[in-house]
Parts: C-alpha cells; structure tokens; sequence
C-alpha cells in the first residue's frame, strides 16, 4: 500500500497493490502498521459506517467538535466521489484550505482526514457506497456542519452547472466564519 501525503500534509492518500485475475481481485483494504508509519499515529478505530447516495448528492461538510473529534478513513466501494477535506483548525497553516481527490470502486484509493479537518463528498456516479472508519463515536452534540459552497473556502466541485441534492440539516450549515472550530 502507497501512502501520499497531499498538499495539506496531514491528510494521506492510500493506495493499495491490487492482484486481480479472471476470478477478480485481492487488496489489503487496512494495514495497522503501514497506517501508523504513515500518520505518525497510534490511533485506534472505533466505529464504521456505511453511506449510499444517489448522483448529485453532497454530504458535508461534517465535523465533530473535541472531546469528541473524529479522524475519518474514508472509501468508496460502489460507484465514484469527490472527496473533500478542509483543515478548520484555527492555528494551523493551511487553515481554511482545502484537498480533494477522487475516490472510486475503480481506483480503491482511501483518504486519511485527521481530526481537525471538516469532511464532505459529491457522488459522481448514478449512485456510490462509501464507507468509512472513525476515531470517535457519533456524537450528535458534538456535530457541527460548514456550508458546502462557502466562498471563503473556495471548494471547487465538480458539479457541471447543477445544483447539489443537500440534506436539511446540510443546506442550513453556517459559513467557516461563524463556525465552531478547533484552536
């Protein structure tokens, strides 16, 4: 498995080694060590979820706050997305940038987003799987959500002129800004 850390370092693309035939195929989808020699972390997961969206669907940007922060290892096993993670924590360099990549059932790229960092992704595909581990439980008193299209962030989704299809709770997040953030 390849680890590269994108353009905010804190945030890693995975990529395994694939061996597939006529039969399929085989990938280490999680390895503790190799995870841990490229985060430089100890960390323990603690709950996973699984998330279907049809395309045009947009889910975030989430986070959640301390004690309760989450780190996310993100993938898609059905279908494409883009993957976006934005670092929201007020002391850091790269605050209010953000990194994006392409997930997919093709690629089997995974995203390591550290806690800090607010989360969202657009399904690309008629529909997509995602799953993803977390270094905390849900906890919804600790959840916050930023506004999909803040211009103060820039996200650039690849929407092709359409509109997003947005949860309730997601059309009425707030602007970074006014958000509860990480010091």
């Amino acid at each position: 498995m390849q680890a590269t850390r994108l353009t905010i370092p804190d945030v890693i693309l995975f990529e395994p080694k694939v061996f597939g035939d006529d039969r399929g195929f085989f990938f280490e989808s999680f390895n503790q060590k190799i995870f841990e020699a490229a985060t430089g972390l100890s960390t323990s997961f603690v709950q996973d979820n699984h998330s279907k969206s049809q395309k045009g669907v947009l889910r975030g940007l989430h986070y959640q706050l301390p004690p309760n922060a989450q780190g996310k290892l993100v993938r898609v096993i059905q279908g494409e997305v883009f993957d976006v993670a934005v670092d929201i924590r007020k002391s850091s360099p790269t605050f209010g940038q953000w990194v994006g990549e392409i997930l997919s059932e093709e690629n089997k790229r995974q995203m390591w987003i550290p806690a800090g960092f607010a989360h969202g992704f657009l399904t690309l595909s008629e529909s997509a799987e995602f799953l993803y581990k977390t270094t905390d439980y849900y906890a919804p008193a600790a959840e916050r959500a930023i506004i999909w299209n803040d211009p103060e962030i820039g996200i650039e989704w690849p929407l092709g002129g359409q509109l997003p299809i947005l949860s309730g709770k997601d059309q009425q997040a707030g602007a970074l800004g006014l958000a509860e953030i990480f010091s």
